[in-house]
């Protein structure tokens, strides 16, 4: 699926769209570059401070690619709306909630093998599985040390930001948004279950730590078709804006630290590799206007990210989405960009 292409045949972008082909003509190969591995393809404002169906489309903090082609977003004020795939507008809504039918702090959003979703909420932390009709069908077990103060480790709102799925269906992964107490403050932990045979249970397996930038967080991740991970860093700070940076990151060599009381960087904890594919502030504009101060008027709150298709050359297709947190300074966009991976 070529989401970008047909996002501008609908006409929603604010800017024409360029592939990187006549981008890379139009101007040495440079138009529309954010680094040497990313190319920021399209935005769209079309979504921002709009209702379906009487519910607020915002709040959104994870995509993803369901099996019927649509694109699933979810809010995190406990809806899921399904955006068409050549548009990108709703065509669907449903509602979320905990077992006692309270309203969940829903963050991340894995799109089952089966069309089941698996969905974080940063409350306690959880992971539970709905069906496409919203019921809930199931919960993971988590760790106790990864659980909100006094019952674990973890602060509020800073747990599971992003979820994502491994090829091949058998590893899901979480990542914490910020650091345990007692760890060290730029130490995030990603932790992983692996499925049973043949079967929708997930039982917890292996934990890695993850260094991010000083005064970042991990706001999603999506892997890779080779097994690494895309992760998105996320900052703010008042009267600047926003950071957002791009990270590709390799779990695959990483020490298990589920039994680390204490997580620290020293010998004996391999941490998860990173290296930067961009820093999003380096994207031309694009001609995009900001309702607050920003560094990059393209920037806002970036939260979400999926991988919709290969690019022409190898490439991947991402989609990102910012959560505008239901306020007035804040935008609902969407972002198409093409990202070039170095070989594993």
């Amino acid at each position: 699926m070529r989401v970008a292409p047909s996002i501008a045949a609908a006409g929603l972008l604010a800017v024409t769209l360029l592939t990187p082909t006549a981008a890379g003509a139009a101007s040495g190969g440079t138009t529309h570059a954010c680094s040497a591995s990313v190319d920021v393809d399209a935005f769209s404002d079309a979504l921002d401070k709009t209702t379906f169906d009487g519910v607020y489309v915002g709040n959104l903090s994870a995509l993803a690619v369901d099996r019927d082609g649509r694109i699933a977003a979810l809010s995190d004020r406990s809806s899921l709306f399904s955006l068409d795939a050549r548009t990108l507008r709703p065509v669907g809504v449903v509602a979320l909630a905990d077992e006692n039918g309270a309203a969940l702090d829903s963050e991340g959003l894995v799109v089952d093998r089966d069309g089941t979703r698996l969905v974080t909420s940063e409350v306690e932390p959880s992971i539970r599985r709905y069906s496409r009709a919203g019921k809930i069908l199931g919960r993971l077990p988590v760790p106790d040390a990864l659980r909100v103060a006094p019952a674990g480790r973890a602060t509020t709102n800073l747990t599971f930001e992003g979820l994502t799925l491994e090829p091949g269906g058998r590893t899901l992964v979480a990542s914490m948004e910020g650091a345990l107490s007692g760890d060290d403050t730029d130490l995030v932990r990603f932790q992983t279950w692996r499925r049973q045979a043949y079967g929708r249970d997930f039982r917890l397996s292996a934990q890695y730590g993850y260094r991010v930038d000083s005064g970042l967080g991990v706001s999603d991740i999506t892997a890779t078709p080779d097994g690494r991970l895309l992760v998105l860093e996320r900052g703010f700070t008042a009267g600047v804006g926003n950071t957002i940076r791009l990270y590709l990151a390799d779990p695959r060599h990483a020490t298990d630290v589920g039994r680390t009381e204490h997580l620290t960087a020293g010998p004996g904890v391999r941490l998860i590799g990173k290296s930067l594919l961009a820093d999003l502030g380096d994207c031309p504009s694009l001609g995009a206007t900001a309702k607050q101060p920003q560094p990059n008027p393209l920037l806002d709150n970036i939260e979400g990210i999926t991988i919709t298709g290969r690019a022409p050359g190898g490439g991947l297709r991402l989609l990102l989405v910012s959560d505008d947190n239901q306020g007035s300074q804040q935008i609902t966009r969407l972002y198409s960009l093409t990202v070039r991976l170095p070989r594993g």
